[in-house]
């Protein structure tokens, strides 16, 4: 009884008091190398029946060692020794397995309610005496760990998708948390509580980043998991995402991308209340696209110096009526002379040009009057200078229809033959006369004779 209980210890003791020393170390040995790879390699069931199996072997050999059931004197300081350490040792492990029953049961309880807070700290509470007493523990709690891991990870993904969104990140996030459901069975509840924190989330502030998540979540192909929930979210997030998001990109001046968004909710939502708002969107982007489109034909450089329009005109459907009476214009060319006709008859705004006026370059015109100028340097003969109009070739356009209303020269006429004739020389020149053909000096009320017939209908 002595030699068996004492082998109960796992210490070999029993084979101690039968003086079996060589049999004791070999066979605390076996009992650490076992130990070893049930806390390291075999962390399973079976490998704790194998160590079962060792303990009561050597119960079972101390046993048969001390002489089984035959009668013995004397005996009662041995087994006082086998039961001083047996006792001990059996207590401390059944005190740790207890503990180890304990960490079990939270790690139950974390991965039912999908706290992995609270399973880090049961995790955090797994010693070495846990991992020899209960080596099944510590590979559940390394597949807790290893959930939440991927949990976390997968969390900071559709987080940062909600934040900017990145459809990447959506991705990435959604295979992680598949991941968990495929291969870390009995976590599901740590994934549906992502998910759910993730579904919470929506809408965003940002209208164009909860648009775009939406869009994914839509576009997502079912797995039959619990996955598929993010899926219910969409028609009650997408329709406002979607509004929003094309006012802000109107407001951005990005009509084109508004558009696509106001008529993706009419498409997919045409029967929810903001279809309206987004009709209304779209015929606002639709304008604001068709004046963009006109002011970078007006703002293009074309030939002669001329804007691109000048060249190939197209209606603007929303410009201002050519109507009787005057119509304003806007003026690209002949800056020397548009410049001084009235600020009723021009413009800069697109939206209130009637007409595109284009002004090419100066001519000479026909003339109107010669006269005689006696030269200070070279008196004798006088020297017969003729003034001659200005002549500017235009092209008129109505900028509603792109029409062209005329292509024709306009002449400026203006006073002539002044007392004296100034003009400047320049080396190797100096001293010579002055050109006997000269440009009429134009009054305001002269520009605005000349093109008067363009602006007034």
């Amino acid at each position: 009884m002595a030699a068996a209980v004492g082998n109960a210890s796992l210490l070999g003791v029993g084979y101690v008091l039968v003086r079996r020393r060589g049999l004791a170390v070999l066979a605390d040995m076996i009992t650490f190398v076992l130990l070893l790879l049930l806390v390291t390699a075999f962390r399973s069931l079976w490998f704790e029946v194998v160590v079962g199996v060792w303990w009561l072997a050597l119960i079972a050999h101390g046993w048969l060692l001390g002489g089984g059931t035959a009668p013995r004197t004397g005996v009662a300081r041995q087994r006082l020794i086998a039961l001083c350490f047996a006792v001990p040792v059996l207590l401390v492990l059944g005190l740790l397995r207890f503990d180890a029953q304990t960490v079990d049961g939270a790690l139950s309880d974390a991965r039912a309610s999908g706290d992995c807070t609270a399973a880090r700290a049961a995790l955090a509470r797994i010693g070495f005496g846990d991992r020899v007493t209960d080596a099944p523990l510590t590979v559940r709690g390394d597949r807790t760990r290893e959930a939440c891991r991927k949990v976390d990870a997968a969390s900071a993904s559709l987080r940062r998708a909600l934040r900017t969104g990145d459809t990447h990140g959506l991705a990435s996030g959604f295979t992680g948390l598949a991941s968990v459901l495929t291969t870390l069975p009995g976590h599901d509840r740590m994934v549906d509580r992502a998910l759910t924190g993730f579904l919470h989330a929506l809408p965003t502030r940002d209208a164009c980043n909860t648009a775009t998540v939406t869009d994914w979540l839509r576009a997502r192909k079912h797995d039959h998991t619990l996955l598929d929930r993010a899926g219910t979210v969409v028609p009650k997030a997408a329709p406002a995402a979607l509004l929003g998001c094309g006012d802000a990109l109107m407001s951005d001046g990005h009509w084109k991308q508004a558009k696509k968004r106001y008529r993706q909710l009419l498409t997919q939502y045409p029967k929810d209340s903001r279809t309206a708002k987004a009709n209304a969107g779209v015929a606002k982007a639709d304008k604001a696209i068709r004046l963009d489109h006109a002011n970078t034909l007006l703002n293009a450089s074309g030939a002669d110096g001329w804007p691109e329009y000048c060249q190939a005109p197209e209606k603007y459907v929303d410009a201002t009526h050519y109507r009787k009476g005057t119509n304003r214009g806007m003026f690209f060319g002949g800056d020397d002379y548009t410049s001084k006709l009235p600020s009723s008859w021009q413009t800069d705004d697109t939206t209130k040009a009637a007409l595109i006026v284009c002004v090419g370059t100066e001519k000479r015109g026909s003339a109107t009057r010669t006269c005689p100028y006696q030269s200070n340097e070279h008196p004798g003969t006088p020297l017969d200078v003729t003034f001659y109009k200005i002549a500017l070739p235009v092209q008129v356009y109505e900028l509603r229809t792109g029409r062209k209303l005329a292509d024709r020269t306009i002449q400026i006429g203006g006073s002539s033959c002044p007392s004296v004739l100034s003009y400047t020389t320049t080396a190797p020149y100096y001293n010579s006369d002055p050109s006997t053909k000269q440009s009429v000096d134009p009054s305001k009320s002269d520009i605005r004779s000349a093109f008067r017939s363009i602006i007034v209908h």
